[in-house]
């Protein structure tokens, strides 16, 4: 049975980190649909005496952006990790 490229991206949205030891990107998908991909990029800078990153900035990529900035870390040798913080929270609908 082929399982098709293991080395190709998802198709479907996914929540990924990437770190380099000193900061932190946070891809989260935000708008997916046929017409309209994005990804909103959080970079935070990782702190020796804070239990989570310090949030510097936020981006909202193209999914075609995200990959590329993706790729252009992972050749840099940044790699995956864990959740770093978590993601805020839809309020509750009543």
């Amino acid at each position: 049975m082929h399982l098709g490229n293991r080395h190709r991206p998802p198709l479907s949205p996914q929540e990924a980190w990437l770190s380099d030891g000193r900061q932190v990107l946070h891809f989260r998908p935000t708008r997916w649909d046929r017409w309209c991909q994005q990804l909103e990029v959080t970079v935070g800078e990782l702190l020796p005496d804070q239990p989570v990153p310090l949030l510097k900035r936020r981006l909202e990529l193209s999914r075609e952006e995200a990959l590329k900035l993706w790729s252009e870390r992972r050749k840099e040798g940044w790699q995956p990790t864990k959740a770093q913080w978590r993601p805020p929270q839809a309020p509750a609908k009543e």
